[in-house]
């Protein structure tokens, strides 16, 4: 009796959870509301099942309770109860896979007015190109992706060079307009996926795969990476703006084609040293920083970054916070540069100084700092060298108390919180990691010592660090805590 009305409970709990819970789809903001209508004819199908069979097995175990008095009836086969579930199963099962069936054929199905664009992506950022006005992508090759490439593209391709890049991880497109999106990744599996399209695909390397919709409402959404990535997984995020006809061709005006991008020169050194003369005051004139002023370490700093922060800066990304003292500093300083071309000329100049061995106070627990950066190598390289290909700036020559003041902004919200701040917002997620003040202290003891080449390519395991690359007091002691962060941005 208590088991029968146990069950009765848990369906009645069961449906007022379905009707009541906050937990729905997000608001549809494309053509595929047939998707949500497959997913409910799901959920009918199956909750009637559930309620069916549950309250039939109450029923039984009600029915037929133990009695000592009565005999159990052994039938092993009735061939009409059979026939009818067979039927009803049948049924219930078309029912699901038919409508399922029929949408999927629309999704693989693309008008052929639709829009095209490419979603690329890699370890933990999404990047974007658009046809240019002969409407055909050039073609590309991993091999050929570097610096100056990053999206990989044939420059002996003349389709290609009036493609449109788009670097950042917002992609804008107009509203109305059915657009096809071809999917490409640069290292492993990936997924394509925005909740309010109600679209999702995977991105498979050496293969280019697709999906198609249309949006239907006006705003920004969240493109997730729905498909387990790496270790960073869950930060690689990516934005599509719905926008208007005039908003977009205003947006799609101020981007820049692949012949553009390959014909600007890297910088002017002269311009350069000039712009940088104004900077000299608190990062010094050599790059070698200043914590007195807490000016950090420019010498030795990759111009693409350099250009990045100088850029958040002057577009208020970086430097908003009310208790970013020294952002809000630098934030005014960005304004004396006029142009992108100045900011490529100090960043071109910046990257031509050489840097002298920064000096390093942080003394922390070096084997316990090697397990937390093995996440951190990922993007920043084994030596802490930076990586273009994964957006991760160069630590390595760093000063100590620089990195371990950032660090400490993303963990507190100082830094990375701005929503156009994407690779601030995926070390606001990895800071986290690091589980206290301690675990800073010993990442960055660790980082010093591949800055003074003290470790070189030597294997570290469970006390086999070398006594004299120990700084006074650290413990040298194993730790199963691998909480890491993935990069400095």
């Amino acid at each position: 009796m208590a088991i029968s009305i146990v069950i009765v409970l848990l369906v009645i709990g069961s449906l007022i959870f379905h009707y009541v819970s906050p937990w729905w789809f997000t608001p549809l903001a494309s053509n595929w509301g047939a998707i949500d209508d497959t997913i409910n004819i799901t959920l009918w199908v199956t909750g009637v099942v559930f309620v069916l069979v549950s309250l039939f097995l109450a029923y039984v175990v009600f029915r037929f309770q133990y009695n000592k008095n009565r005999r159990a009836h052994y039938e092993p086969e009735n061939k009409k109860l059979e026939g009818w579930l067979t039927a009803i199963t049948a049924l219930g099962v078309a029912a699901m896979l038919a409508p399922g069936l029929f949408v999927w054929g629309s999704f693989i199905t693309v008008p052929d007015e639709s829009d095209v664009f490419e979603a690329v992506g890699q370890q933990w950022h999404w990047s974007f190109r658009l046809p240019g006005d002969d409407g055909k992508l050039g073609r590309t090759a991993i091999q050929l992706i570097s610096e100056r490439n990053p999206f990989g593209l044939d420059i002996n391709d003349p389709s290609g060079q009036d493609d449109i890049l788009i670097l950042s991880n917002e992609m804008h497109i107009p509203i109305e307009r059915s657009v096809k999106v071809l999917l490409r990744s640069k290292d492993v599996l990936h997924n394509f996926a925005v909740p309010q399209f109600r679209v999702k695909m995977d991105l498979v390397p050496g293969a280019v795969t697709y999906l198609w919709f249309k949006p239907t409402k006006i705003g920004r959404y969240e493109i997730l990476c729905e498909e387990l990535c790496g270790v960073a997984h869950y930060t690689m995020r990516g934005h599509v703006v719905v926008d208007s006809a005039e908003d977009y061709q205003k947006w799609l005006s101020e981007q820049q084609t692949f012949a553009q991008s390959m014909a600007l020169p890297l910088g002017d050194l002269d311009k350069g040293r000039q712009i940088y003369a104004g900077c000299i005051s608190c990062h010094g004139p050599k790059g070698e920083g200043n914590e007195s002023l807490n000016a950090p370490r420019l010498a030795g700093m990759s111009s693409w970054y350099i250009k990045r922060q100088l850029a958040y800066f002057q577009k208020k990304i970086r430097g908003t916070e009310s208790n970013d003292t020294f952002g809000q500093l630098m934030s005014r300083m960005s304004t004396l540069l006029p142009d992108q071309s100045a900011i490529n000329d100090v960043a071109f100049y910046i990257n031509s100084l050489v840097p002298d061995e920064a000096e390093h106070s942080s003394i922390g627990d070096l084997v316990k700092g090697k397990q937390l950066y093995s996440t951190c190598s990922f993007c920043h390289g084994e030596q802490a060298q930076g990586n273009f290909a994964m957006n991760a700036p160069k630590l390595s020559g760093q000063h100590d108390w620089y990195l371990s003041r950032q660090l400490k902004s993303y963990k507190n919200g100082t830094r990375g919180n701005h929503p156009f701040d994407l690779y601030g917002s995926q070390m606001m997620l990895m800071s986290r990691l690091l589980h206290d003040e301690q675990d800073i202290t010993d990442v960055i003891s660790y980082i010093g010592t591949l800055d003074k080449g003290l470790l070189g390519k030597a294997s570290l395991s469970k006390g086999s660090l070398p006594k004299s690359t120990l700084p006074k007091g650290s413990a040298e002691t194993d730790s199963s805590d691998t909480a890491s962060l993935k990069k400095s941005d």
